[in-house]
């Protein structure tokens, strides 16, 4: 019963939005994304750099997040009908995330499709690597909502990442385009918060900060208590934990830090940086400071959601099942910086403070196509 809801579904928004096609296309770049409600980073970012570019560019966002994808709500189909609207007369159109219009509709064919990942690569299998798998998306969803279809071009930071997103999105090579996300601009400007930070946390004034930055999961809540128990008895560092805001641990107050500091605001004025399949590994591997990895899930996650990368080889010195195993290769302090700066150099190609540019110079010429 549910297909056949999604497959009328998708029928009626293909009819709606064939005479809405016939609006004539302008000079115009729609955002489009469930991520968020306001506009990240890096559509903020790009926003200036194209007006920089292409002042007269009409830039347009309809952000919407989907809290919930087992029950859309009626506000989120309607604001799917607003997509389709400016859709139809937009030059280009830029997504962060899966787009049920963007995917399922049959486009103009001068309508530019560019897909920016919301993340700097993938640790993980996501979307169509993980269709089918105990943590992914129903193979029959998948297939009915067209996930990943339609894009003209794929962003990616490196080959090795294309590769990973060639599956991912079902794209060809040709599609992809390696250019790096505008957040990458900050990531390496340099500044820091860390003043800020320890003015509002003063217990973490005479420690070493160690930032733990893991991923959305299932029992999370479970393996950063261990985490944080193992770190209580280790007197040079102090563990400051930024989990995801819908998680089990910041929902039962393992989230210990004061302030509005972000993911990457924390791994910046941190010494040492913790993750487990996240995509932020690759974030902090650009920081060039010692980056751990905590997978005691390991064999269980490695099955159920599937892995791009695997840490426990790639990464061998510097990833642990075992919580107190990693306290201690913290606090002996010997890292293997090389095997780090491998790492990010095979994931990011473009580490200067250019990113921004590059992008917003490529997107403007799609609008001369």
């Amino acid at each position: 019963m549910k297909l056949l809801i999604i497959k009328i579904f998708v029928f009626c928004i293909k009819i709606l939005y064939a005479p809405m096609k016939l609006r004539k296309t302008s000079n115009k770049i729609l955002y489009l994304s469930r991520q968020s409600d306001v506009k990240s980073q890096d559509m903020l970012m790009l926003e200036g750099g194209i007006k920089k570019v292409s002042p007269e560019t009409q830039q347009v966002f309809r952000l919407k997040r989907l809290k919930d994808e087992s029950a859309i709500s009626l506000s989120y189909i309607f604001s799917i009908f607003g997509d389709m609207w400016e859709m139809a007369s937009a030059k280009v159109v830029i997504t962060d995330t899966y787009s049920i219009p963007v995917s399922c509709l049959n486009h103009k064919k001068e309508t530019k499709i560019v897909q920016i990942w919301h993340a700097m690569g993938a640790v993980k299998q996501f979307s169509l690597q993980a269709a089918g798998k105990a943590q992914g998306r129903d193979s029959g969803v998948a297939k009915a909502m067209h996930m990943h279809e339609n894009y003209d071009y794929v962003l990616a930071p490196s080959e090795a990442t294309a590769d990973i997103y060639c599956q991912a999105f079902g794209c060809e090579k040709e599609n992809i385009k390696i250019l790096s996300l505008p957040r990458v601009d900050v990531i390496m400007n340099g500044e820091k918060r860390r003043e800020e930070f320890l003015k509002l946390n003063p217990d973490f004034g005479d420690k070493k900060i160690v930032a733990y930055v893991p991923t959305f999961r299932d029992n999370d809540e479970v393996y950063t208590k261990k985490l944080v128990d193992a770190f209580d008895t280790c007197e040079q560092y102090k563990l400051a934990v930024s989990a995801h805001p819908l998680s089990k641990s910041a929902q039962d107050g393992l989230n210990n830090i004061k302030g509005d500091f972000s993911s990457l605001d924390l791994m910046k004025l941190a010494d040492v940086v913790i993750t487990d399949y996240s995509a932020c590994a690759f974030e902090a591997a650009m920081l060039k400071k010692p980056l751990y990895f905590y997978v005691p899930d390991y064999e269980i996650y490695k099955v159920e959601q599937g892995l791009n990368v695997d840490v426990l080889t790639e990464i061998s010195g510097a990833s642990f099942m075992s919580e107190t195993d990693l306290v201690s290769a913290i606090s002996n302090g010997d890292y293997d910086f090389d095997l780090l700066s491998a790492f990010a150099d095979k994931y990011i190609e473009n580490k200067n403070i250019n990113n921004t540019e590059l992008l917003a110079d490529f997107i403007c010429s799609l609008l001369e196509v």
